[in-house]
């Protein structure tokens, strides 16, 4: 429970980093604004500010393979005896369901070779 908490805590102050950004970039942009005395008043729209910017592909890569590092750690990974049991149930279930396909696959082919008499 505690790396669930730990987890939901450390985003929510993700989360409120992010959000104090895109209001100081705002703020910014609206003090620089009020400064340009060429700036109409009818300019009150929402700016939106992208929080990457277009770089080239390397730097594109870099930047996804670090996200994708970082949600990694975030990440509620099963212990070993977890681990052991949802495997056992998969292994279980691919037995049953597999048998149940193999029996009602022989009960085509039965009711087919009654259908047409054929034996093979």
């Amino acid at each position: 429970m505690a790396n669930k908490d730990r987890n939901k805590r450390s985003a929510r102050q993700a989360r409120q980093r992010e959000r104090a950004e895109r209001e100081a970039l705002v703020a910014e942009s609206t003090a620089k604004d009020k400064g340009n005395k060429k700036a109409s008043s009818s300019s009150k729209a929402p700016v939106k500010v992208s929080a990457t910017k277009n770089t080239g592909i390397v730097a594109r890569a870099k930047s996804y393979f670090g996200s994708v590092r970082a949600e990694m750690r975030r990440v509620t990974w099963p212990s070993k005896t977890e681990l052991t049991n949802y495997s056992v149930a998969v292994i279980a279930m691919l037995i049953v369901f597999g048998v149940a396909v193999w029996l009602v696959d022989t009960g085509f082919v039965a009711g087919l070779v009654a259908l047409t008499s054929l034996r093979g």
